[in-house]
């Protein structure tokens, strides 16, 4: 049986819900969220610094996992995941929040370089390739980029409008995701 690794990136705990750097986590919640047929419940595991839950669907294992390990160290999970469930770099998807798309757009990629996202590239230095499919979840909304470092844009909290049309767009990645590559 063929198995399917997605990770979404994000920051452990209550501080960093909501914001656009875990748009990752928030995507996979989602994901998860609409396949609770397929899918266990979130699950701490610790020789994976993730959380996991996993699924079969279309006789292929999925499992979804959300790096505990703060962004800038997504690597760790993704590698030790990859090692444990036994995954082809072809297999590996990796959802991240993208300042370099406007709010709720998305795009795929294989073989890109980060562009400057510090968890893509602790991915790619960790895996020793950048030979993944990664989801670039959009969350740039700001009216005048000057004003906010992009630092500190992307650990901001979402507003409720902000995140209703993450969640809209959402669907349209699910979709994309299940028709071409699972």
């Amino acid at each position: 049986m063929k198995t399917i690794l997605i990770a979404g990136l994000g920051n452990p705990g209550k501080q960093f819900e909501k914001t656009r750097h875990n748009a990752g986590f928030m995507f996979l919640d989602y994901f998860q969220g609409e396949n609770t047929d397929i899918f266990s419940d979130w699950k701490a595991d610790k020789r994976l610094k993730s959380e996991i839950s996993a699924g079969k669907t279309n006789n292929k294992k999925i499992i979804l996992l959300k790096p505990q390990t703060f962004m800038n160290h997504s690597g760790e999970a993704v590698l030790a995941a990859k090692k444990y469930f036994k995954v082809r770099l072809t297999d590996i998807f990796v959802a991240h929040d993208e300042i370099d798309l406007p709010l709720g757009k998305h795009r795929f990629s294989t073989g890109s370089s980060s562009a400057g996202h510090n968890g893509a590239q602790n991915i790619i230095d960790r895996l020793g390739t950048k030979n993944f499919t990664r989801l670039r979840i959009g969350v740039e909304n700001r009216s005048d980029k000057t004003e906010i470092p992009t630092e500190k844009y992307v650990l901001g909290k979402l507003t409720n409008e902000e995140l209703k049309t993450l969640k809209t767009k959402f669907k349209a990645s699910v979709s994309e995701l299940a028709t071409k590559f699972i």
